[in-house]
Parts: structure tokens; C-alpha cells; sequence
């Protein structure tokens, strides 16, 4: 019986509203924007902040630079200390620990963040992949940013961070297929991915 599924999902492939779906209907927690909510407050920092660092990598030299002024930052994180420097890397740090309870407590779904990662070895959790055809994702993304021409563009960055997040924090590569149970494309349709996760899941449809 799985107590928890993650979702990792190309930039608008739809993969945050199937992840919601399949948990409305498991009646299950979604950890998306709220897990950002729940940092910010754990970081006591602006909400527009953490997403700011949300799945972000920092910059190479702010990664030196970090180390050099706060010799070697820290290893774990429950409660920030006063001298914590907020940026990407304390996000994830925030974002693994929030996952973990997550897990710990059951009952939930969590879109991104490396939960894939995190949560390899818990046979008691389900991983998924949702992707799209690269002219639909554009598609999407032309009607949520302001310039249309940028959309190709924007789609393989997000790609890409999304694919350093997970390397520069896990040492893995955000697309193996060892990482997850099931790889589906969203072409498919909303709801009858929602119920072939399920299926995957081994929960009646």
C-alpha cells in the first residue's frame, strides 16, 4: 500500500493539475505551492521570495561565495538560524526536509522538488514523469508569459533548471527512468492519466 506518490513533470505538460486530480480524488494533501507557503513560513521570508528560489540552482559564483562567507553553510535544516543566508540551496534544504515529513505523516502528493529523489528507497512511495509533446508545452506557455516569441525558449530552460536542480542536488538525471514506476505523456488526457497513475498505484479506477 503507497502512503505517498511524486510527480515530476516537464515545464507545462500539465503534470501540477494531474498531480492535483489524482489527489482529489486519493483525498490525499498536495504539496505544490503549498510547500512553498510552508517554507516561507518555517524561513519566516516573503512567499514571492521562495518561489523566487523554488527548483532553482544558484548561480556559480553565489555558490562560492556562500561557502567562502558562511564556511561551508550547513548539512541539515529544521529551524533556520539568524545567520542563515536564504537562497536556492537553503530552499532545497527547507524543501528535502518539508518532503520528508511529508512522508513521514502519509496520505500525500508531492509535484517536484526532487521528492523522486528524496523518497527513492521508500518502497511505500509511487513515482511518476508526466511529459507533453514540445509544441504543446509551448503552446501552454505562450499563454502565461509576455512575450509569445520567447515561448520555445523558455520551455528549454525551465527544462534545464529543473534538470540541474535535480543533478546539482541529487546527483541524478531528472529523466532516467529508474527514478520513477511510471512515465506517461499528458496527451492523453488529464483524467485518463490521473486513473492509469492510480491503476499503477494498484487502487481501483
Amino acid at each position: 500500500m503507497y502512503r505517498a506518490l511524486t510527480v515530476a513533470r516537464e515545464y507545462e505538460s500539465g503534470g501540477d493539475r494531474i498531480a492535483a486530480l489524482v489527489g482529489k480524488r486519493l483525498g490525499w494533501e498536495i504539496l505544490d505551492s503549498a510547500l512553498i507557503e510552508e517554507i516561507a513560513n518555517v524561513a519566516h521570508v516573503d512567499p514571492q521570495l521562495a518561489r523566487e528560489f523554488d527548483e532553482r540552482v544558484d548561480s556559480w559564483f553565489h555558490r562560492i561565495s556562500r561557502r567562502a562567507l558562511w564556511h561551508g553553510g550547513f548539512d541539515s535544516v529544521a529551524v533556520l538560524p539568524e545567520t542563515a543566508v536564504f537562497d536556492a540551496e537553503t530552499m532545497a534544504l527547507l524543501a528535502r526536509a518539508a518532503i520528508e515529513h511529508a512522508w513521514e505523516t502519509g496520505n500525500c502528493v508531492i509535484v517536484g522538488r526532487g521528492s523522486q529523489c528524496i523518497l527513492q528507497n521508500h518502497s511505500d512511495t509511487f513515482h511518476v514523469f508526466i511529459y507533453a509533446p514540445f509544441g504543446d508545452r509551448v503552446a501552454s506557455a505562450r499563454q502565461h508569459i509576455r512575450s509569445a516569441g520567447d515561448a520555445p525558449g523558455w520551455v528549454r530552460a525551465m527544462d534545464a533548471e529543473r534538470s540541474r536542480y535535480v543533478q546539482m542536488n541529487f546527483g541524478q538525471n531528472w529523466r532516467d527512468p529508474h527514478l520513477y514506476d511510471l512515465m506517461i505523456s499528458s496527451k492523453l488526457g488529464d483524467e485518463l492519466v490521473a486513473s492509469m497513475i492510480l491503476s499503477g498505484m494498484g487502487i481501483p479506477v
